[in-house]
């Protein structure tokens, strides 16, 4: 199976890296990315294809269902909150974008399977994370075939983690000074359609309903 990736790598040696060799090694010595993604680990999803970028445009952070945690300095692994940190607080970049998709496998899992799932799993824990969102659909009636109630469970999901990206010190200071934006796009794999869920209200709603 690596022969596939191997053969890949050198159509790019022998193309795109041969004949943007000066604007890499420029990239090589320093990088300045506009925007930080925060998107899915689902395989689908590529964020350089979709928004047509460069090498050095994107500083992306993966994860599962696209979250992001709560501040908080317990615990011991927080990979998601020190790439956060570094692109904001090193790297300076003045926009953050939380990536959502359609057919979100975590969110699925959370839909349909948050009192099944073994609570002390990775994917359990890390999903806990925006549990209310589970609230907006019954497992026990909800059609697998439902897109439009799972996009509405996934745009929640992006309104919980631009909640929490606030909760950090470093970013909602700099929210606040004018320096740093927030925002939340929902990208539908089947139509390619993307959704901006730019409003607060909207934002605010979506929670506030999930929390009920």
């Amino acid at each position: 199976m690596s022969d596939k990736l191997l053969a890949g790598y050198q159509r790019f040696k022998n193309g795109y890296f041969a004949e943007n060799r000066e604007k890499l090694r420029q990239l090589a010595e320093q990088q300045r990315p506009n925007h930080v993604l925060i998107t899915c680990c689902d395989a689908r999803m590529e964020p350089a294809l979709i928004f047509d970028t460069a090498p050095g445009e994107l500083f992306v952070v993966r994860n599962v269902a696209n979250l992001v945690p709560p501040y908080e300095i317990e615990g011991s692994y927080h990979g998601t909150s020190a790439a956060l940190e570094f692109a904001i607080t090193v790297l300076e970049v003045p926009e953050i974008i939380v990536l959502g998709h359609s057919r979100c496998g975590g969110i699925r899992s959370l839909v349909m399977e948050s009192k099944r799932l073994p609570q002390d799993t990775f994917i359990a824990r890390w999903m806990s994370i925006v549990a209310p969102v589970a609230s907006l659909a019954d497992p026990e009636t909800l059609d697998p075939n439902d897109h439009a109630t799972f996009n509405r469970c996934e745009q929640a999901a992006v309104g919980y983690s631009l909640r929490n990206l606030m909760t950090y010190p470093w970013i909602r200071s700099r929210v606040e000074a004018g320096t740093l934006s927030l925002k939340g796009w929902h990208y539908n794999i089947f139509t390619g359609a993307l959704k901006q869920v730019h409003d607060q209200d909207t934002i605010s709603t979506i929670v506030e309903e999930a929390q009920d």
